[in-house]
């Protein structure tokens, strides 16, 4: 198989519907696919068939039936998710939020598709309204994804011109208005109750559930979230078939389909792919994105996003799907691996990334609000060589207290999973940060390079 890159110019022979169905439409010269083009790529064809011979919930079982879960990070089934909107017809006031604030560390795949594939999430964003019964949508996106917020009001604007949006879609009967909304730039804003708050006006603080979105969303309506590259593997479900769509994985892996996964830091060939679940690391790593630079030995990777564990290169044969990512000690994330080298320093490396997670920290809850900037402290002390023989026991009690179900959302948890498994591999670097007895020749930890 070929080597693609979906940044830039790429092979596009290597890419077709029956096995890409994300990124087969992209331009050799990284443009967008405006409106005509990409209906003379079978755009909207989903679309079409989803209002015409679809009711709504044949299409939610479609997508429950496919296997589709969200990829978004925390990998919740999109069928069931959708399942939980009310059955009850009086309920008519219905959102569907499109959760295009990608502001995890060290991940940009939606960016990729709303940049050069605007038309597709929309004709998404249809289809899933369609099975909602949602009359209106937001895309809720990162006020920093300019070029994106300029591409997808441009399509927004040609499919409400060619009746793909608006009153009596093609005309099914079925309403739904798109609206572009860009945030402040907070990362509270990817946990969906965050969101859901700021595109109220209020403040980015996550909601205590029950009562979840579905029930009580948006303005007090049922509300359903999703993340952009979930709603863009919708049409390509419902225009193929719940079998095809399984097929594309590869043997051994419990999540169906493709994802778009990719590999930065120092390797010969950074970018974001379209892979099929089931990719072992290994060749993403070394097939994909061409292994490591000359000169550059790999230390440890994350799967994805700054919120996963570190793994060492032994775990490289863990297959990309969040059980063969949960059978090596971690998550499966975002997709969107880092490859560590043998330059870095951990002790910095961690510094840096707590020290993000402290700043964008909402300060609704105690062990979040305090601990996180408490663990920069200490990491800060061990990176001066300043630290104390306690720092270690206390970073490892607070990756403890601020773990799953102790905080009120996942961002504490998220923060603290690559501290505690840095610990677990590289525990002599931070060990090398304690102060040693004056005139100790023991040589002090060196910073990460810039």
């Amino acid at each position: 198989m070929k080597k693609l890159t979906s940044f830039g110019p790429a092979n596009l022979m290597a890419r077709s519907p029956e096995t890409h169905p994300l990124t087969w439409r992209l331009r050799e010269d990284g443009q967008p696919v405006w409106l005509e083009e990409y209906q003379a790529k079978n755009g909207y064809a989903a679309a079409r068939k989803a209002l015409a011979e679809m009711a709504a919930d044949d299409i939610v079982q479609v997508v429950k039936d496919s296997g589709l879960k969200g990829r978004g990070g925390a990998g919740f089934p999109t069928g069931v998710k959708w399942g939980l909107m009310p059955k009850d017809e009086s309920l008519n006031i219905r959102y569907l939020l499109c959760n295009a604030d990608e502001m995890e560390p060290n991940t940009w795949k939606d960016r990729l598709l709303m940049e050069q594939l605007p038309h597709l999430l929309i004709e998404g964003m249809i289809i899933s309204a369609r099975a909602l019964k949602a009359y209106r949508g937001y895309i809720f996106l990162r006020g920093e994804y300019v070029d994106a917020a300029r591409n997808l009001n441009r399509a927004v604007e040609e499919a409400k011109a060619a009746g793909l949006l608006g009153q009596n879609i093609l005309g099914s009967g079925f309403d739904f208005e798109l609206f572009v909304h860009t945030g402040a730039g907070r990362y509270i804003c990817g946990e969906e109750t965050a969101l859901i708050n700021s595109l109220e006006g209020r403040r980015a603080n996550p909601r205590s559930k029950p009562p979840f979105p579905a029930a009580v969303g948006v303005w007090g309506k049922p509300t359903c979230v999703n993340n952009v590259e979930t709603l863009c593997n919708v049409p390509a479900i419902v225009g193929n078939g719940v079998d095809w769509y399984k097929s594309l994985a590869r043997p051994g892996s419990e999540d169906m389909g493709t994802k778009l996964m990719g590999f930065s830091g120092k390797v010969k060939n950074p970018g974001v792919w379209e892979v099929p679940f089931g990719i072992t690391a290994r060749e993403l790593l070394e097939e994909y994105a061409g292994g490591m630079r000359d000169g550059y030995q790999l230390k440890c990777w994350q799967p994805g996003g700054a919120g996963t564990g570190f793994l060492l290169p032994e775990h490289l044969d863990a297959q990309m799907y969040a059980g063969g990512i949960g059978k090596v000690g971690t998550r499966m994330g975002t997709g969107l691996a880092l490859a560590v080298d043998h330059t870095v320093n951990m002790v910095s490396l961690l510094r840096n990334m707590e020290e993000f997670f402290a700043r964008e920290s909402c300060g609704w809850c105690t062990p979040c609000r305090d601990g996180l900037p408490w663990s920069v402290k200490i990491l800060r002390a061990l990176e001066r060589g300043q630290g104390t023989p306690e720092d270690l026991d206390t970073l490892l009690h607070l990756v403890n207290c601020l773990g799953p179900g102790k905080t009120f959302c996942a961002h504490a948890p998220g923060a603290v999973e690559p501290l505690g498994s840095a610990i677990k591999y590289f525990r002599h670097e931070f060990e090398a940060g304690v102060a040693r007895p004056q005139g100790s020749a023991e040589a002090k930890p060196q910073a990460v390079g810039a």
